[in-house]
């Protein structure tokens, strides 16, 4: 029987760490420890999938928003909406992705709780990698194990796309 990620979690081996590239002034690596070393927040979720029934979990960790904030995603400043055409795309070790919108997490638009989450149910996730954990979603449907990658992309810029 395998393992589960979350039992894996304090398997022997080096810390995993997510690369946070795309448009960013500050692109770099985090480990698992530099996530809990930001303010935490913890959500109680219930997931509930036509094949799996209702799953309940307890995750804690950084907010997406805050994390890559801190890398400085290349909005222009002078433009209040500019950060509306970034996309986020998380993409995890186990080969899954997840696209969000920078909308959906900014505090001025749609505010969404979006998590890192770093341990799940308890159970830290040092050596498997983050989650991320979207409250919203009813299913759970864009659940990403291990966390490798977290890329920024603004896409063009305002100025009118060449063809």
């Amino acid at each position: 029987m395998s393992q589960s990620p979350a039992a894996a979690g304090t398997a022997p081996g080096p810390p995993a760490e997510i690369v946070l590239t795309g448009d960013l002034a500050r692109p770099g690596r985090l480990t698992v420890s530099d996530l809990l070393a930001r303010p935490q927040h913890t959500a109680q979720v219930a997931f509930e999938c036509a094949t799996g029934g209702i799953r309940r979990h307890r995750f804690t960790g950084p907010l997406l928003h805050d994390v890559l904030s801190d890398s400085a995603p290349a909005f222009d400043p002078a433009r209040r909406k500019d950060r509306l055409r970034f996309l986020i795309s998380v993409h995890g070790a186990d080969g899954h992705r997840a696209l969000l919108s920078w909308a959906e997490i900014d505090p001025d638009f749609g505010r969404a709780p979006v998590l890192l989450a770093v341990p799940l149910d308890g159970t830290p996730l040092d050596r498997v990698g983050p989650q991320p954990v979207l409250p919203q979603d009813r299913c759970g449907g864009r659940h990403v194990g291990a966390v490798d990658t977290i890329r920024v992309d603004g896409g063009y810029p305002t100025a009118r796309a060449p063809r």
